[in-house]
């Protein structure tokens, strides 16, 4: 299943006089980001010529001049799957948040849902599960919010697509 490309950065204003620009980073990875590695944007494929992460800069080929790198205020970066697996590295039961999405939410052996979307709040990230159906016609919310947290996330398989939860019904049952 193809995932479209996803919001990584945002290039913010220009910064001194060969086209540098701010890089606002929206993603946990920045190793994504090396002189050669092209980017897709909202203005096309970009292409990093000099990055500079203790100044927080980038500047990219084309747009070496005060001028032309003033086009790219505010332009959006984007990676898509196969690119973010190939450039990010994760250690031992890290995951990426496009291998969560889709997955059944199970406590014992109920199922209790599927992973629609993934929040991150403050330095948390919740997991937004779509309640099932008959949860929902037994009267439970439509969705609910868990942490991704050992205290309710017991074990995460992105081969069989599954969550396995601990105390996330009271969880649900609260909402």
């Amino acid at each position: 299943m193809a995932i479209e490309p996803f919001f990584i950065a945002q290039i913010g204003r220009t910064v001194g006089l060969y086209g540098d620009l701010k890089l606002h980073l929206h993603t946990d990875f920045p190793e994504q980001f090396k002189v050669g590695h092209t980017l897709k944007s909202s203005r096309g494929d970009l292409t990093i010529s000099d990055l500079n992460p203790n100044r927080g800069t980038i500047r990219f080929i084309g747009y070496e001049s005060v001028e032309s790198a003033k086009k790219l205020t505010n332009v959006k970066l984007y990676a898509n799957e196969e690119e973010t697996k190939a450039y990010c590295h994760l250690e031992k039961d890290e995951y990426f948040w496009f291998d969560i999405i889709g997955c059944t939410v199970k406590e014992k052996e109920i199922i209790l849902g599927t992973v629609d979307d993934i929040q991150r709040m403050l330095d948390l990230d919740y997991l937004v599960i779509k309640t099932d159906q008959s949860l929902v016609e037994a009267g439970m919310p439509k969705e609910f919010l868990l942490p991704y947290i050992p205290r309710y996330i017991v074990k995460t398989d992105i081969e069989t697509k599954t969550v396995l939860t601990q105390d996330a019904k009271d969880i649900l049952e609260a909402s």
